[in-house]
């Protein structure tokens, strides 16, 4: 087995080399000299997390060198509009910033395309994004020409024909100066379901995350600047399984801590069980074993190799998945048109 990413994921925090730095004193490990510059800061709800990896933290964790910005909201809901609103503008500033070094202008071509399947709900996010998107498309065509692009080329089962194959040939035709990317991705953390946004320039392999990866998408395939917008819709299962018995052997434990508090005789109503993370999961092992004391990753990748072969290997989705796209594809297309603007009035 390989020393990194065992995991089905895109995110990068959720790389296994990030995953081992939870501590704040393990993620000052992550500096420059391990190939590896790791920042984190809180912007209200939001937790923004910047990690730039170089060539020798690329060959650590399996990721590309570049920039990765990750924006998550760990309160966010599919009914939450106004908190969605404020995850996709604090996504365009940081959108501004990857950006800057590109020195976009006036007449500056923009292509936009939207990869996944708009037949299948967890990954459509990128097609209705542009569906949406193409209204702006008017604002900046000229007589020669237009200057931004708005495309989705499907997937290859309903093609025949590679999409990044598809894309060189509109880059080709187009030649922008920036191609946005815009994807569902995949988790291997539950609570980070579409409550995350990804953005890199290092571009994407499509299907990655699910373990059907396709051709790349990025500069150095394409000749021009790639930047890479993604929401996890979907996680593996044997992550929901170890989710699942984690929370359960937290609430277990904590239980166990509590009954043996002199306080816990006094208590009138129902135990509420609000902190159980924190709980020694020690106490379990005299009734599963070492097991209980496993670190949820270990816990993951036991499930992950048992079922790599069973017909219960699949991927899961939150219930409210429709709606949770529907409002992402409608806040994203808002933002990108914002990001737009400011990009076209800048000169």
């Amino acid at each position: 087995m390989e020393n990194y990413d065992f995991y089905r994921t895109d995110l990068v925090v959720e790389s296994e080399e990030m995953v081992r730095h939870q501590t704040s004193e393990e993620k000052e490990k992550l500096d420059e000299s391990a190939g590896i510059l790791f920042n984190e800061e809180k912007k209200g709800r939001t937790i923004l997390t910047t990690v730039v990896v170089d060539e020798e933290g690329e060959k650590r964790i399996g990721k590309k060198k570049g920039t990765y910005i990750t924006l998550t909201d760990p309160l966010l809901n599919a009914d939450d509009q106004a908190g969605l609103t404020k995850l996709a503008k604090a996504m365009t500033q940081q959108l501004k910033k990857l950006t800057e070094p590109l020195n976009l202008r006036e007449d500056s071509k923009l292509l936009f395309i939207g990869l996944g399947n708009k037949d299948v709900t967890p990954d459509a996010v990128g097609p209705l994004t542009m569906e949406r998107l193409n209204a702006v498309v008017p604002d900046y065509y000229k007589e020669d020409g237009a200057d931004v692009y708005v495309y989705s080329p499907g997937v290859t089962i309903q093609t025949g024909l590679e999409t990044a194959d598809f894309i060189r040939a509109v880059v080709d035709v187009v030649h922008p100066d920036l191609l946005i990317v815009v994807d569902a991705l995949a988790a291997r953390d539950s609570s980070r379901l579409c409550r995350t946004i990804q953005l890199t320039d290092t571009g994407i392999h499509p299907g990655s995350g699910v373990g059907n990866s396709r051709k790349e998408v990025s500069q150095e395939s394409l000749g021009v600047p790639v930047i890479a917008i993604g929401i996890p819709t979907v996680v593996d299962g044997p992550v929901l399984i170890a989710d699942a018995i984690d929370t359960l052997f937290g609430y277990m434990a904590a239980k166990i801590e509590e009954e043996s508090k002199p306080s816990s005789r006094l208590s009138v109503t129902p135990w509420l069980h609000s902190d159980t993370k924190s709980a020694d999961r020690k106490n379990l092992i005299p009734v599963f074993g070492d097991w209980a004391s496993w670190p949820h990753e270990e816990r993951v990748q036991l499930f992950e190799e048992v079922l790599s072969n069973h017909q219960l290997k699949t991927f899961i989705s939150p219930k409210e998945i429709d709606g949770w796209v529907q409002h992402y594809s409608s806040a994203l297309s808002e933002s990108l048109g914002s990001w737009i603007r400011s990009v076209k009035q800048s000169s």
